[in-house]
């Protein structure tokens, strides 16, 4: 019997051509690399060269990697650079094992919050907004867009004064900047693709690593002492405030809610590229034509990733990649911040004015030449280009979720730039904004945390991946933690103590 072209489904076994026998390979594991349309002879040998050729898998594993380190770019935002530099030059190495206890604790509540996204197929704020009556999810909605509002404020004036170091720009000026750069990055991610977009705020997160790790070249740290810091101790109430902003501002709660939305999307478009790529190799190993996808229209062979409604195997394959990938994300995060520390108390012990960005980069570069002041530059404008547009992701997914309501991303980000435009311009002083805008973050904090809790603890919402009973226990001593410190942090800075 003939085949019909066009019409048979994806996944089914294509039939046989002149009485041959069914072939027993039909889906190529990874696709071609060349994006031609299905009817493309190049494309058809290709597709079944991956056929036979499927794709190792460390390859598979790798093609799930990318949410956790977009999430990541929360932990090295503008507003801890001068955190942990302030941290090191105050008090050395005093306080190295809050950074090591924070980044331990942000590796089990962003892994939870994209574990949600796995196994219920939605984001944080789609659940919530699923089982909050209409008043409480306005309510709840309003909360969440004034900490998104908060993130970009920071990140804003973080890369504005970044332009004002490196090129003497106003920091209105390079505000407006920063602000048309992040919209050309989420433009990658509207009209591309989510991959293009992670893999773009991954290079970003490589250059703030490295230039807030350079310093530590030319100023390399006593390891001794470095060591000595992983003990648990303070010296002073000092020490306790500076510990408690650095641990309060370590889970950023726009990172909870868009972990869950970057993982639900990442996977979803592997998914429906494993579909094409099911499409392309049924094509080619039954020799029908197929229908063009139409026109301006390109159908690409890629790997086929599973997704939480293809089975157990499947949802276990998932979480162990995202493990992997927030573990290694938060590594790398938690190393930059460290390093800022470390340079600190390598290079700016006793030095005055490092309280503030500006002061900052003024220490670095009269400690450690003009050179390296111009490479932590560069990292910090890294930092508040990848952390702006991140947080304009993560207030888009909110009022998705929340409101059912999708505005187009660069819309919502030209509006959301406003504020923060209108704050440099009637000249607030930049450091006075980023404390404000920590302490509105961390009313938010505990509204994010213990929901996510919750949920990933409900057998009823995750069934069997419900959350076991020492990851339950471990994350409800950090969360504890984060939002008792992060209050005390409120109330000693509304106090005037901080």
């Amino acid at each position: 019997m003939s085949s019909n072209p066009g019409t048979a489904p994806p996944s089914a076994t294509p039939p046989p051509l002149d009485g041959a026998s069914a072939p027993t390979r039909t889906r190529p594991e990874h696709g071609a690399t060349t994006g031609a349309p299905l009817d493309d002879p190049v494309a058809q040998i290709a597709a079944r060269h991956a056929a036979s050729h499927p794709r190792p898998p460390r390859h598979r594993l790798l093609a799930l990697l990318g949410p956790a380190f977009v999430a990541a770019v929360a932990y090295v935002d503008p507003g801890n650079v001068a955190a942990n530099i302030t941290a090191g030059a105050r008090y050395g190495y005093l306080l190295v094992w809050v950074l090591v206890a924070a980044n331990a604790m942000a590796v089990l509540i962003q892994y939870q919050s994209a574990k949600l996204g796995i196994v219920t197929g939605r984001s944080l704020p789609q659940v919530l907004g699923e089982r909050l009556g209409r008043p409480a999810r306005l309510a709840y909605w309003a909360q969440a867009e004034l900490v998104a509002a908060a993130t970009d404020l920071a990140e804003v004036i973080g890369g504005a004064i970044a332009l004002n170091l490196l090129l003497g720009l106003p920091l209105l000026t390079g505000g407006l900047i920063v602000g048309v750069a992040s919209m050309a990055l989420l433009a990658l991610q509207e009209r591309r693709s989510q991959r293009t977009f992670e893999g773009v705020v991954v290079t970003l997160l490589i250059v703030v690593t490295i230039g807030f790790l350079g310093g530590l070249v030319v100023a390399p740290p006593d390891w001794g002492g470095t060591l000595a810091g992983l003990v648990p101790r303070l010296e002073g109430t000092g020490s306790l405030l500076v510990a408690a902003s650095m641990l309060g501002a370590t889970v950023m709660p726009h990172a909870i809610y868009l972990h869950s939305s970057l993982v639900r999307d990442h996977n979803h478009e592997l998914s429906a590229a494993g579909e094409a790529s099911q499409a392309v190799g049924a094509t080619s190993t039954s020799g029908a034509p197929q229908e063009h996808p139409g026109p301006g229209k390109t159908v690409y062979a890629a790997c086929t990733a599973p997704t939480a409604t293809t089975g157990p195997g499947s949802t276990s394959r998932l979480l162990h990649a995202t493990r992997v990938d927030v573990v290694w994300a938060l590594i790398v995060a938690g190393a930059v911040n460290i390093a800022l520390l470390l340079l600190a108390a390598s290079a700016l012990a006793g030095a005055r004015g490092t309280d503030t960005i500006e002061g900052a980069h003024a220490a670095i570069t009269a400690s450690l030449g003009p050179a390296v002041g111009t490479v932590f530059a560069i990292g910090l404008l890294a930092s508040g280009l990848a952390s702006t547009s991140v947080g304009a992701y993560a207030g888009s997914e909110i009022m998705a979720g929340l409101l059912h309501t999708r505005v187009p991303l660069l819309l919502r980000r030209g509006v959301t730039l406003v504020p923060a435009l209108v704050i440099i311009a009637v000249g607030a002083e930049p450091t006075w904004a980023l404390v404000l805008s920590q302490v509105v973050l961390s009313f938010g904090i505990p509204l994010a945390v213990v929901p996510l809790m919750r949920l990933t603890g409900s057998a009823r919402v995750m069934g069997q991946w419900r959350d076991s009973a020492p990851l339950r226990w471990s994350a409800r001593a950090a969360a504890a933690l984060i939002v008792a410190l992060n209050l005390a942090l409120v109330s000693l800075t509304l106090s005037g103590q901080a």
